[in-house]
């Protein structure tokens, strides 16, 4: 009885800490409100844009799940684009901490100028 009791706590005691945690995102990323279509269609901040071949997609607890499983919601998420800004490459649904994040850029010229703090995952604006 106290030996499964004390799994209990260590298992908590490995699995909260985990959960509290905030993900680490490349520099590259960028912030969007994104609705999801039909796959692989969705729009970030109004534009059109579609997922490449072979992109992943996040929940907020960071699994895989399909895009088409999303279709018709609309979620803040974190992006990267494929070389030439034509297709998605990997989108992070983001949870309520991470969306508390602020300044994070949204468009590729914002990236550009402004300074990232790898330690704090966070941006600075000029």
């Amino acid at each position: 009885m106290y030996r499964c009791a004390l799994a209990a706590i260590v298992a908590v005691g490995f699995v909260a800490p985990a959960a509290a945690q905030v993900r680490s995102f490349p520099q590259n990323t960028l912030r969007a409100a994104a609705v999801f279509g039909e796959y692989p269609n969705l729009t970030l901040n109004g534009k059109a844009v579609t997922l490449s071949p072979g992109s992943r997609v996040r929940d907020q607890q960071g699994r895989i799940v399909m895009a088409a499983s999303l279709a018709g919601q609309k979620l803040l998420v974190h992006y990267t684009v494929d070389i030439g800004a034509a297709q998605l490459r990997d989108v992070w649904v983001l949870t309520a901490d991470e969306a508390a994040i602020r300044p994070w850029p949204t468009t590729l010229e914002e990236a550009q100028t402004w300074t990232f703090d790898t330690s704090t995952m966070s941006w600075v604006k000029p």
